[in-house]
């Protein structure tokens, strides 16, 4: 009898849980997402959890105060990862989170009849900290691909600019032709601040800005600077291109010559160990054999 009550129970849990996740999955799809029809895909993390995220969105994307929300998608610009989320589409997430790992947490441990309140509080801490984390770890990744591939948008623009075009115009072919990444999205930033009336200057300034790096500074800083004094603007392309190619090679350099540095403590914890105990263990199974041992 008790089985049978038991089994009702589950069943009617279970049947609960699949009804409000098919309701919250048909309310999100019925909500239009048209401001993401130029925007890349969500994280894979929000992935699964995308269709809460709209609806949350929906419910508060128009109650959270407008500088807030300018704040918040300033510092997603600045991290890189404005062409993936919107400012209501990150506070929600940081919220479903917050409030799903804890409820998973409470599942799992209700089950064995013991609940930490502690631990829920830290998986609500963990689950609110998450979309931070990533935006971190996104925000090293583009510095990362900013620098390695400045020097290759240099050379397209020193090719571009040699060939008769003017920045802009070099810049335009340099963002159609050239590889795909964060490099490529910034410079169309500066495109698109140029296109809405702004000068070459002001959206090169603003692109040193957003991106904060001593690279990206210094070229911005000699393309207005040769704008200004009336210079080449191919040499100083040009010179650029080779200063930053340099500074690429001296980096590789610099991580070749620092990783037989790291390898010390991996080998001395693991490789020699093991080495040792390989090259001594037939010697201590032969004087085991032998009775010495």
């Amino acid at each position: 009898m008790h089985n049978l009550i038991a089994l009702a129970a589950g069943f009617s849990v279970a049947m609960c849980v699949i009804a409000a996740i098919y309701m919250i999955a048909s309310l999100s799809y019925m909500l239009v997402d048209e401001e993401r029809s130029y925007m890349d895909e969500p994280p894979a993390f929000m992935r699964p959890i995308w269709p809460l995220i709209k609806l949350v969105t929906y419910v508060i994307g128009s109650n959270l105060p407008s500088s807030y929300l300018t704040k918040v998608d300033d510092q997603l610009q600045k991290n890189g990862v404005s062409f993936m989320v919107t400012a209501e589409e990150y506070i929600s997430a940081r919220i479903i989170l917050a409030l799903l790992l804890p409820a998973l947490g409470f599942m799992a441990l209700a089950s064995s009849g013991s609940v930490d309140p502690l631990l829920l509080i830290l998986l609500a801490a963990g689950g609110f900290y998450v979309p931070i984390a990533w935006v971190k770890d996104t925000r090293r990744k583009r510095d990362a691909e900013l620098i390695r591939s400045l020097p290759v948008y240099l050379e397209y623009l020193t090719m571009c600019v040699d060939a008769g075009l003017n920045f802009a115009g070099a810049l335009k072919q340099a963002v159609e032709k050239g590889p795909r990444g964060a490099m490529r999205n910034e410079f169309r930033i500066v495109l698109r601040d140029i296109s809405s009336g702004q000068t070459r200057g002001d959206a090169l300034n603003r692109l040193a800005e957003r991106v904060d790096l001593k690279d990206i500074s210094v070229f911005v800083r000699a393309v207005v600077q040769a704008e200004k004094m009336g210079s080449s603007m191919k040499n100083t392309l040009l010179i650029q291109a080779k200063t930053r190619l340099n500074e690429r090679f001296q980096r590789a350099e610099k991580m070749a010559m620092e990783a037989p540095v790291k390898l010390v403590i991996p080998l001395v914890i693991f490789i020699f160990p093991l080495t040792f105990i390989i090259l001594l263990f037939p010697i201590v199974v032969k004087y085991i054999e032998q009775g010495t041992f």
